[in-house]
């Protein structure tokens, strides 16, 4: 499966029933969910703790890093997909209406090529 194919509801089901086959729910309470999904963003970051911004590539380009950095982010993506079912929130207009509120904030015409904040620009 790929992103292409695979939609973020299968993926939603597929964690909940991993959780679910191993009686986990009592354990994901929305804090907790929240606390791992910020660790484990963490452990994502520690890949390139001691590297310069131009070395980064490098460590995707390698296989094995790669791999870890992999893992990592698959972590973050399940906490994350865990914490919306738990809460009930529907990702994908989650996801809309944050795109919505980001082009208002961060319009063309003032932050194209700008890293700035949007009460910056």
């Amino acid at each position: 499966m790929s992103d292409s194919v695979t939609t973020i509801d299968e993926l939603k089901r597929s964690v909940s029933a991993f959780s679910e086959e191993r009686d986990w729910q009592p354990f994901h309470s929305l804090k907790n969910l929240a606390m791992s999904l910020s660790i484990e963003a963490g452990e994502l970051m520690e890949h390139f703790q001691w590297v310069e911004c131009s070395e980064a590539g490098d460590l995707i380009a390698d296989d094995s890093s790669r791999s870890a950095i992999e893992e990592e982010l698959a972590d973050v993506v399940i906490y994350a997909l865990q914490f919306a079912n738990g809460a009930e929130i529907d990702l994908s207009n989650a996801i809309r209406r944050k795109m919505e509120i980001n082009a208002r904030k961060y319009p063309i015409e003032k932050s194209k090529g700008k890293s700035d904040k949007y009460d910056a620009l």
